[in-house]
């Protein structure tokens, strides 16, 4: 009789120990790190460099990213900002590393500075707070890293719609452009002005690539 309650007490034992096993404490999300921070002061963020990414910006010259699809209607976060200078440069997020997002004022209104790296180039961007414009870029790309993407060649014409796609509103006909030759290898270089920025840039006859690109507002 003893075995037999004693058997007894060992089952509801072990029926109550299963019953606190199923009402556990939920699990917590926890969020992963964030790119930048849209409050003042400098954020960053640093992750081991990516591959190239097809998206990047001279994969081809017809896949070259327009700036107009990264313009945003008002006012933007450092997130957002962010996402416009990865755009216009045609770096994927996981390709772009030692990430810096600082708001900052210029030409009497605040932009977010913005800054990052790639396996071939280094990155240097102005993005206005207020509408999401690029104000100013300055980034230059390596000529070996060009070469190895085996891109077809392409002339001075379609050179110059290149540089064109690059600026919304722009057009081709307003592009000055001339060929140029140094240490044995040519390239096209050129430049333009549209609604108070002035661009310059150096694409390779070869590839199509941008090698150089800077935008410079200009207050009017």
């Amino acid at each position: 009789m003893k075995n037999v309650k004693r058997g007894l007490l060992a089952a509801m034992l072990a029926l109550t120990l299963a019953g606190c096993g199923q009402s556990g404490v939920p699990a917590v999300d926890v969020p992963g790190p964030a790119v930048s921070s849209e409050g003042s002061g400098e954020s960053s963020a640093s992750q081991p460099p990516a591959e190239v990414s097809a998206a990047s910006p001279e994969s081809s010259a017809a896949d070259a990213p327009a700036e107009a699809s990264s313009q945003a209607d008002g006012p933007v976060t450092g997130e957002e900002a962010l996402a416009i200078a990865l755009q216009n440069a045609g770096v994927s997020e996981e390709g772009a590393y030692n990430i810096k997002v600082e708001r900052d004022g210029e030409h009497g209104a605040p932009v977010f500075e913005i800054e990052f790296e790639t396996d071939y180039g280094d990155y240097d961007f102005s993005v206005s707070e207020e509408s999401g414009r690029i104000l100013e870029a300055d980034w230059e790309v390596e000529e070996e890293w060009a070469a190895s993407l085996g891109n077809g060649p392409v002339t001075m014409e379609e050179a110059r719609s290149i540089a064109a796609e690059k600026v919304p509103g722009s057009s081709a006909e307003d592009i000055s452009i001339r060929e140029e030759s140094d240490d044995g290898r040519s390239r096209f270089e050129g430049n333009f002005t549209w609604d108070g920025v002035y661009y310059e840039f150096e694409i390779d006859p070869a590839s199509g690539v941008i090698l150089d690109w800077s935008a410079d507002y200009r207050d009017r």
